[in-house]
């Protein structure tokens, strides 16, 4: 009952444009992730700062109204409300976290990541769990009671994409440099019952 969807759209980058993208971020200017300095972001801002993101919000959108209709049952029209890259250095991490202020998170990955860095997933914190759980090595994890569900190999060119209100990070990365570019996308409008609420 009551499935999370994530999506994955296959190699929805050309290597062509991949490689373009890939250069243009070595020579970016990034910032240092907080929680961990073998990780660097480059500043957070719209798909109009220039046209490798315009051309990524065009390609991506498709995608994202399709994945928007099955979140809401409904074809909204969305916009990307923010864009960003990533540069994850070997023995790098991202933090468990979730994407405030959106409704849609999505992941272009540039570069083949190792299977130690590939995105998980984690069951939200309380509210659905027993007190008591039964987590040891002689217990069998399902679908009903894991707390954690790790991304399937990626390439280079996928895009994953979620709900923004999904805790999710990177485990420490034990292989090459990897690289993506993450997004958030909001509706232009909700509407529940005649009571609609309209974003900007």
């Amino acid at each position: 009952m009551f499935p999370t969807p994530v999506v994955r759209v296959e190699r929805l980058l050309s290597s062509e444009l991949i490689a373009s993208i890939t250069s243009e971020i070595q020579n970016s200017q990034k910032h240092t992730n907080a929680f961990s300095d073998r990780l660097s972001h480059t500043p957070v801002t719209s798909v109009d700062a220039n046209e490798i993101y315009a051309q990524l919000g065009e390609i991506v959108m498709p995608s994202v109204v399709q994945f928007g209709e099955v979140l809401f049952g409904e074809t909204l029209r969305w916009q990307i409300k923010e864009i960003w890259m990533n540069v994850l250095e070997p023995g790098g991490r991202q933090s468990i976290h979730t994407h405030a202020n959106s409704f849609i998170s999505g992941v272009l990955y540039l570069t083949q990541p190792h299977p130690s860095a590939n995105l998980v997933f984690h069951k939200s914190l309380g509210g659905t769990n027993f007190i008591f759980s039964n987590h040891h090595q002689g217990a069998r994890i399902n679908a009903y009671n894991g707390s954690k569900w790790m991304m399937p190999e990626i390439t280079p060119g996928d895009l994953v994409m979620f709900p923004s209100y999904l805790l999710h990070e990177v485990p420490t990365n034990q292989g090459e440099q990897r690289i993506s570019i993450a997004f958030n996308a909001i509706p232009e409008r909700l509407d529940n019952f005649g009571y609609a609420i309209r974003f900007a």
